[in-house]
């Protein structure tokens, strides 16, 4: 997409709580790219953010608690707008503790949205989920209409945070975007985590460790790059245009065994696979339909699943200095 498109700081503030993270570091950089001023909100002894950050003046960087009242109030002072995406549980571990999710994250955004109201904000633009707000898919690829049965309070928690954001329009004016994305991998991605499976299969390869799969690694997700979706955040700065909830996608499903065979690729060599017994909760494909975002953010992604992989792998061998073995 041409630049042009994208808006310009002018001076304005942005802040960006969860800005030490993979898809907010990478935001960040855009946002004081496009002339922004950038607070950037996350907890304390998290791994520091690079150095050409802390140099820029445009940037701040504030510590602290989201569940904190005061934390939240400071960080939020005097910002135009605020980019939600902090979340405190992970799918896969969410439903082990329901109440602290809950209590951590969704009564944690009504704080957030409550000093939003108090101090003008324009628009909040909150990260959601599309791998888990929809649950069970009825159709492939999912629009923004499916129904929202969400299997884990992890994908509970998210809609209710996009229920609260609908009231607060509804009652005190405030703009936002929802965006649910799909599975964002790229550079800077955690290789040893729970989640993202083209950073932790790569790095299995890369440490010639085997890639474990659960079940015949036919099941298939939608994977999209990190510079699309952090054009997608970008264009989500624009007042709303009637549709506030929106999927962020490459729009086309690849199975396990497709990522490996990419990955493999990349690495110019063979993995080593380990197929186990298929887990019950993992649906057989979970695909969004972006029609709605070419329509109202007028965003697509730019780079294909392939060149993704590709860049990611390159950047991956050079921050960690080696090769897997042919």
């Amino acid at each position: 997409m041409s630049e042009n498109r994208f808006p310009t700081g002018e001076g304005r503030r942005c802040l960006v709580l969860g800005g030490r993270g993979f898809i907010g570091s990478h935001l960040v950089s855009a946002l004081l790219r496009r002339g922004f001023r950038v607070r950037c909100f996350d907890r304390p002894h998290v791994e520091p953010i690079g150095e050409s950050f802390l140099s820029n003046p445009n940037f701040e960087l504030y510590e602290g608690d989201f569940a904190s009242e005061s934390d939240v109030a400071e960080a939020i002072r005097d910002c135009a707008f605020c980019y939600h995406l902090v979340s405190t549980t992970l799918p896969k571990s969410s439903n082990l503790d329901p109440i602290f999710d809950v209590e951590s994250n969704v009564v944690g955004s009504i704080r957030l949205l409550n000093h939003a109201k108090k101090n003008g904000l324009q628009k909040i633009i909150f990260v959601s989920s599309g791998g888990t707000v929809y649950g069970p898919p009825v159709e492939n690829p999912i629009p923004e209409t499916h129904p929202t049965n969400p299997i884990c309070s992890y994908g509970i928690s998210k809609l209710m945070i996009e229920k609260y954001l609908s009231l607060f329009l509804e009652l005190h004016n405030l703009d936002y975007t929802v965006l649910r994305l799909a599975n964002p991998f790229g550079e800077g991605q955690r290789t040893v985590a729970s989640q993202g499976v083209v950073a932790v299969f790569a790095g299995k390869m890369l440490r010639g460790e085997p890639i474990e799969i659960w079940g015949d690694g036919s099941v298939v997700r939608d994977y999209i790059y990190i510079s699309d979706v952090v054009n997608a955040l970008l264009l989500s700065i624009f007042p709303s245009r009637g549709q506030h909830v929106l999927n962020i996608g490459s729009g086309r499903g690849r199975s396990l065994n497709e990522v490996i065979a990419a990955i493999e690729s990349a690495f110019h060599c063979q993995a080593v696979k380990r197929y186990l017994d298929a887990r019950v909760f993992d649906v057989p494909a979970n695909v969004l339909n972006i029609e709605a975002a070419r329509k109202f953010l007028g965003w697509c992604p730019d780079v294909e699943f392939a060149q993704g992989v590709n860049n990611f792998c390159k950047w991956l061998q050079a921050v960690e200095g080696n090769s897997p073995s042919p």
